[in-house]
């Protein structure tokens, strides 16, 4: 593959890196004080707002889409080093429209929803007036393997009947979170791969009901948030389903690919700026007679970080190369690898910078704390290290079958 950036994705990278630079970061601080100061932090903030708006004008806006009638048009190797510089900042993907679970669940609506489904929920979702959430995960159930699911979406005559409980459900706190797209056992009789089914669901549906919100590691990560929501007796009509009965796997596999680098990419513009904090404050902060720079094995730890994070963007900038020239199916393994690989780094670089800053490091003074629990929390999200470990083991081994 060729590293070299594309001459459209330079000219991105430069517009993005310029508006992050000039427009978020310096009000990142004032904007988080302000937040953290509000007794309800479940708020659309004008701020946010205002930014949106700058971005959309100046054409930074659903730059993960490939799709040029519904976003930028840029491949996954071209949107990559974006979604890295998102990375650098909390604030900056919704700002650029470009957040998560919106974003997989505007890709889930792309290539598997209805003309309908699109008009209603596709369109404001990519305008940046709604919010939306991905309902999966359930609390009674090893949910990284689907067919433990006990939730269910049971056709009924023209209608389909939902029920059960979910959590982890990012997003479900946004004020402006208007759907979710809720898995659901179908047809347990049917063919693993063809037991479940993707529904769309108005969050102001009769028998939905958000429960709690649920602390990562003590942040609320407000206002997106993570819920736990039950599903009693929901009625929907049956065009609510995505792509019909029976096809929520074969969904969930096609959200996930293109997601899982926009994780790791995200991942990586954490750490690089995790290290570059790192940097500035082992070398401006004295201790013992020295600079923190030149006391216990601090350069070593430094070159470590610089050396795992330039090895991480490698391996997922040709995983998104695969994915571009090859679909998801020539990048089985690659993603899993990049998945099981870079929030741990990520994790070892950040928790490093936040010795490097001593007990400030544990304050919500630098991005650090929250970038820390970001990167805890991807070892499990989109499946944990132990599955994706588990399809990069049974891929390597395929190999060696009939050698006997």
């Amino acid at each position: 593959m060729d590293f070299t950036h594309s001459a459209v994705a330079r000219d991105y990278i430069d517009r993005v890196r310029a508006f992050i630079d000039n427009e978020i970061t310096p009000r990142e601080a004032d904007y988080f004080a302000t937040l953290h100061g509000l007794s309800d932090r479940w708020v659309v903030s004008p701020v946010v707002e205002e930014l949106k708006a700058a971005a959309r004008e100046q054409g930074l806006w659903n730059l993960f889409l490939p799709d040029d009638r519904y976003g930028a048009g840029l491949s996954v190797v071209d949107y990559a080093p974006l979604a890295e510089l998102m990375g650098r900042s909390l604030l900056a993907p919704e700002v650029f429209n470009c957040n998560a679970p919106d974003t997989g669940n505007a890709e889930v609506l792309v290539h598997y929803g209805s003309d309908a489904q699109r008009a209603e929920w596709l369109t404001p979702l990519l305008e940046g007036r709604i919010r939306s959430a991905f309902c999966m995960t359930e609390p009674d159930a090893a949910s990284s393997d689907a067919t433990n699911m006990s939730a269910t979406a049971i056709v009924d005559g023209d209608s389909v009947v939902l029920n059960g409980r979910k959590w982890w459900s990012t997003g479900i706190g946004h004020p402006n979170c208007r759907f979710v797209i809720f898995m659901g056992l179908t047809d347990p009789d049917a063919h693993r791969h063809a037991r479940h089914s993707m529904v769309l669901v108005p969050l102001d549906t009769e028998g939905v009901r958000v429960e709690r919100m649920l602390p990562v590691m003590g942040y609320y990560d407000e206002p997106y948030g993570h819920g736990e929501v039950s599903f009693t007796d929901v009625r929907l009509p049956l065009d609510a389903i995505i792509a019909g009965p029976g096809r929520g796997f074969e969904i969930a596999q096609g959200r996930l690919g293109p997601g899982r680098i926009h994780h790791c990419m995200r991942l990586i513009g954490m750490a690089e700026r995790a290290l570059e904090l790192a940097c500035e404050r082992a070398s401006s902060r004295h201790g013992f007679g020295k600079p923190l720079i030149n006391l216990g094995g601090n350069r070593e730890r430094i070159a470590h970080a610089r050396i795992a994070i330039n090895q991480a963007r490698l391996q997922v900038l040709h995983t998104a190369w695969l994915l571009d020239t090859g679909g998801a199916a020539a990048a089985i393994s690659e993603l899993s690898q990049v998945k099981a690989s870079v929030p741990s780094m990520a994790y070892s670089v950040i928790d490093m910078a936040i010795q490097l800053h001593g007990a400030a490091g544990l304050s919500d003074d630098t991005p650090l704390a929250g970038f820390l629990s970001a990167a805890r929390a991807l070892r499990l999200a989109d499946g944990p290290d132990e599955v994706h470990l588990g399809v990069v083991a049974r891929v390597e081994l395929a190999k060696y079958r009939d050698r006997a």
